[in-house]
């Protein structure tokens, strides 16, 4: 494959990863879309009130300002899982995925920023004479929940291609990078340095053990509650915690001569521990607790959407990032006179483009922190990420639909092994030119 081509296959050994990686977010895309579907049931039931009291029971040690509620134990606590498991997939896109080579990574990330910048400018011009700190929430539309996506791509049944499975999953990857930026700089309302400077201390342990592949569950998740509780207690928001304890486990293991890549490190290991975990329980919980919105009947639901805030999420996540995504890769490849995978066309772009509107756990999470979750605009945060998120993936689904005859003649060129060693002939023919 040319080094000038859009949205390129990848490398077999890549390939192969990213899609045993794709099965396991699947089903907890469909773990989500249930726990998300049964809070807001509850919610708008008889049961309303017994959830709302669930949600905000509060638990902790009260000396140590952990007394949260359920739900914020889901956010702040739970989410922490994600967020590692996020730290460890980036570092490992970064040492020996994709990201690794700038070429290649330049059009995911490009994407992923015009995904981001286009949504938000969005929402600031919807709101931009709300007052009220309205503004607070331009990071909202901004999220992509591949967990979702991936869930009604399997809905629909679409074969959707190697090559934009892989960007659609790099994308949200750098997305989640950026969401992690944006968290701990915009949403951080005070920081305590001296707690901050506590957490270095677990933090530096962590590291040092795992660099020396100690693995026991009885050390590191002691050192890494405790850097979870000293981030918390600074301010920063406690799920960047679990983001930098991913990036301090090692991707490769080195040779004892000192040669790079003898063997995975450590970050393989935890991945495949933790990612069930995560994808099952953790990111699942905090869409029980997160999605439950109390419309009030059709008069409420009324309201939400005469909102600017609930209406700029919508079209934030719909068009901007549907505009965002499509319109950055497009401007990288005219600018650099890449030209596209000869087997795509620039209308599929366009659908992985509205896959990227489905934005779920990081948008109700920034959410939360924009507004505060006792306030009136909770609530329209919420209508507006689960509107905008059913429209995107509804769009993306007609879309990918129309194309998937094409998709699926594709799926049977990329899974073809005639020879049948394990590797798609596809990938040894382009290793052998």
């Amino acid at each position: 494959m040319p080094q000038n081509t859009v949205l390129g296959r990848g490398s077999w050994p890549e390939t192969s990863r990213i899609a045993a990686l794709l099965r396991q977010e699947t089903v907890g895309g469909f773990l989500l879309i249930g726990a998300a579907a049964l809070a807001i049931v509850l919610a708008n039931s008889g049961l309303g009130d017994a959830y709302a009291t669930l949600r905000d029971t509060r638990i902790g040690p009260e000396s140590l300002h952990l007394d949260l509620t359920l739900g914020a134990w889901a956010a702040d606590g739970l989410l922490a899982i994600f967020f590692f498991v996020a730290g460890l997939e980036l570092k490992r896109e970064l040492v020996a995925g994709d990201l690794r080579d700038p070429r290649r990574a330049a059009i995911p990330i490009v994407a992923a920023v015009g995904g981001m910048v286009v949504p938000a400018l969005v929402f600031v011009a919807v709101n931009l004479g709300t007052g009220d700190g309205a503004l607070r929430g331009w990071a909202i539309p901004t999220a992509t929940d591949i967990a979702f996506a991936l869930a009604v791509l399997a809905v629909l049944g679409s074969f959707l291609p190697t090559a934009l499975r892989t960007f659609l999953l790099t994308l949200a990857i750098v997305d989640d990078l950026l969401a992690i930026i944006v968290i701990a700089f915009f949403y951080t309302d005070h920081l305590a340095i001296g707690w901050l400077a506590a957490a270095v201390v677990p933090i530096a342990v962590f590291a040092v053990l795992v660099q020396r592949r100690v693995h026991s569950g009885w050390i590191l998740i002691p050192l890494a509650v405790l850097a979870w509780a000293f981030v918390h207690a600074s301010g920063v928001h406690a799920t960047i915690a679990g983001v930098v304890l991913g990036f301090m486990v090692p991707v490769l293991r080195s040779q004892a001569a000192g040669g790079p890549e003898a063997g995975p490190g450590l970050a393989e290991h935890f991945e495949h521990l933790w990612r069930p975990i995560s994808a099952g329980i953790a990111v699942p919980i905090f869409a029980f607790f997160a999605a439950g919105v109390d419309v009030g009947g059709i008069s409420g639901l009324g309201e939400a959407n005469r909102s600017t805030v609930t209406y700029g999420i919508v079209l934030g996540l719909v068009v901007g990032k549907t505009v965002g995504i499509f319109g950055s890769t497009w401007l990288m490849a005219r600018f650099t006179h890449a030209r596209l995978d000869p087997s795509l066309g620039w209308i599929d772009v366009v659908g992985v483009g509205m896959l990227g509107g489905i934005g779920f756990t990081v948008s109700l999470l920034i959410g939360d922190l924009a507004y505060g979750l006792a306030s009136t605009r909770d609530a329209y945060v919420k209508i507006g990420v689960l509107e905008g998120s059913v429209v995107a993936a509804l769009l993306a689904t007609v879309l990918l639909r129309l194309r998937n005859r094409r998709y699926r003649r594709l799926y049977e060129e990329e899974t073809r092994d005639t020879d049948h060693d394990g590797v798609p002939d596809v990938y040894q023919q382009r290793d052998e030119a």
